[in-house]
């Protein structure tokens, strides 16, 4: 499947940091667990990994480790392909952090859900659906070109996904596939992206100047008594004139900001020059600095 680059978020060519780490230890996780599948320690090392009800008070990691952890080449494969396509651009709009949190509590929402599932589960379905989920709530009206042809849009693929796995689940239907687990997956991101918790809209990205709480600049207050000699004199900060250039230079500065925000607002992060990209970093390490 590919997907249309003129949607308005910045289309990456390559991963993002955190999509690159997560890419990575799907694969080493993968990779292992292939390599020893004819040794006795390779039905050990999936063991010790993925989620088991029965076993979770003995294993407390896995309702982390079990996102991590695939057996079979296709279910691999299609869920690398979702977090490659799906997350770079969270993560660019969200920043590193925030998207670390989200992928993590769709990943709990999917471990969750599972503990209603007999047996055990593996597989990062639950976080890819949780990064689904959130695409079709931020970008409804991308397009996802099936085979290059069928072209199809984000909220209609999530509202599927979420429809099927309802049907499958309350019709008792798997074929060794979790569907609850999907669900879970879907319901922790919703829940997520609704409270107060939910990541940032532009991420790290300056708050607008009129949302900014003003710096005061306190002006001592002057004693009119003699002081002597060996009692310092008391120091005065004070405060620039609207009309002086500092003043003038901030107040442009911060409407250069505005005027920037506007423009992501409207057409998104990758409409941006390399010119306002560097002046929003440069007001962000100032303010960051104060």
């Amino acid at each position: 499947m590919a997907y249309r680059s003129s949607y308005d978020a910045p289309f990456r060519s390559s991963v993002t940091p955190w999509v690159a780490r997560f890419l990575f230890a799907n694969t080493a996780v993968f990779l292992v667990a292939l390599l020893l599948g004819r040794t006795s320690l390779g039905p050990t090392v999936l063991d010790l990994l993925i989620l088991d009800r029965d076993r979770l008070l003995v294993r407390p990691w896995t309702p982390i480790t079990y996102a991590f952890t695939h057996a079979e080449v296709l279910h691999f494969l299609f869920n690398m392909l979702g977090l490659f396509f799906l997350g770079p651009p969270l993560e660019d709009r969200w920043g590193g952090r925030a998207f670390v949190r989200f992928y993590l509590v769709a990943a709990l929402g999917g471990a969750i859900f599972s503990l209603f599932i007999p047996g055990g589960v593996l597989g990062a379905s639950a976080a890819i659906n949780g990064l689904l989920l959130a695409w079709a709530l931020i970008w409804p009206e991308a397009q996802v070109y099936f085979f290059g042809v069928i072209p199809i849009k984000v909220k209609w693929i999530a509202l599927g996904s979420v429809v099927l796995s309802l049907m499958n689940a309350a019709g008792g239907g798997g074929g060794g596939v979790a569907h609850l687990a999907h669900l879970g997956g879907f319901a922790a991101a919703f829940l997520y992206l609704k409270s107060p918790w939910a990541p940032s809209d532009w991420g790290e990205v300056p708050a607008r100047a009129g949302a900014k709480k003003k710096k005061k600049n306190p002006i001592a207050a002057w004693v009119g008594k003699k002081r002597s000699a060996a009692q310092p004199a008391p120091t005065a900060t004070v405060t620039p004139h609207p009309s002086s250039p500092t003043r003038r230079s901030e107040r442009d500065l911060l409407d250069d900001v505005d005027r920037i925000l506007d423009k992501i607002s409207a057409q998104g992060l990758g409409s941006l020059t390399d010119d306002e990209r560097r002046r929003l970093d440069e007001v962000s390490r100032r303010y960051r600095t104060n």
